[in-house]
């Protein structure tokens, strides 16, 4: 139940910070898909797989290819204390890996 709870309060963090950046948000409930995000912004959507973790490598088991139905597909970890990374998703996610969120919106 604490990791569903803190599952959704980081899928809402990245929901509110891509709302202030003006996409459209739309977020898939309990996951049951392959996105927990889809977004939309001047034509473009792409989709979102959120995850957590407070250590410096997060092992990765969900869907692993870089678009899923011809959008674009990433996987966004959030490391704690402002370190959240973009990448197309892999196995195992440093915090050095991908793009910094703030990069990735610009």
């Amino acid at each position: 139940m604490l990791n569903k709870r803190k599952g959704y309060r980081v899928e809402r963090k990245i929901k509110l910070l891509l709302e202030k950046h003006g996409w459209t948000v739309v977020r898939a409930g309990a996951s049951l898909g392959v996105a927990d995000l889809i977004s939309i912004k001047n034509k473009k959507c792409i989709l979102l797989q959120i995850k957590s973790t407070n250590k410096n490598t997060l092992y990765y088991y969900g869907y692993d290819r870089a678009s899923f139905e011809g959008f674009p597909f990433y996987l966004v970890v959030d490391f704690g204390y402002g370190k959240i990374r973009v990448m197309h998703p892999k196995k195992v996610v440093g915090v050095t890996d991908g793009v910094d969120f703030n990069k990735f919106l610009r």
